[in-house]
């Protein structure tokens, strides 16, 4: 999978960054891409791996994608630009193994007020889990696992 979508158009401009990473993420690098002189707010969404899901203890877990991943993501990021007077749009997700705390996903919008900001980064997010091809196997303290996907 591609490092980022960084300069590859779309939605007018604004599908400033997409990614599917091996590798850790960067609130900043997230944060510097949805950038623009018309931006009266950018919200920005880290998701972290955390400890425990459905009051159970969580050891550990694993992201895998389809390989059209980048091309789901691109149509959300398309679908929240047109809906949305964003300026700029990022999203990066993480795959492979994840410990505690590690950040799995970073989503940023910009738009010209905050409360437009807020929305879309929400949307964005929420699509991204509903529709992206992407599932986690989350293995938990007891011995037990289990399988969460969008798709």
């Amino acid at each position: 999978m591609s490092e980022d979508g960084v300069g590859q158009g779309g939605a007018g401009g604004v599908i400033r960054l997409i990614g599917v990473r091996e590798t850790p993420l960067s609130v900043d690098e997230v944060y510097a891409a949805v950038g623009a002189p018309g931006a009266g707010g950018i919200a920005v969404f880290a998701g972290t791996v955390r400890d425990t899901d459905h009051a159970r203890a969580v050891s550990g877990l694993s992201y895998s994608a389809h390989p059209t991943v980048e091309r789901q993501l691109r149509v959300v990021m398309e679908k929240v630009a047109a809906d949305h007077p964003v300026l700029g749009l990022a999203a990066v997700h993480r795959v492979g193994d994840l410990r505690i705390g590690d950040i799995a996903v970073v989503v940023a919008a910009s738009c010209p007020h905050r409360a437009e900001a807020f929305a879309a980064c929400r949307k964005l997010i929420d699509d991204l889990k509903a529709q992206v091809p992407i599932w986690k196997h989350q293995t938990f303290a007891d011995g037990g696992d289990e399988w969460v996907g969008a798709c």
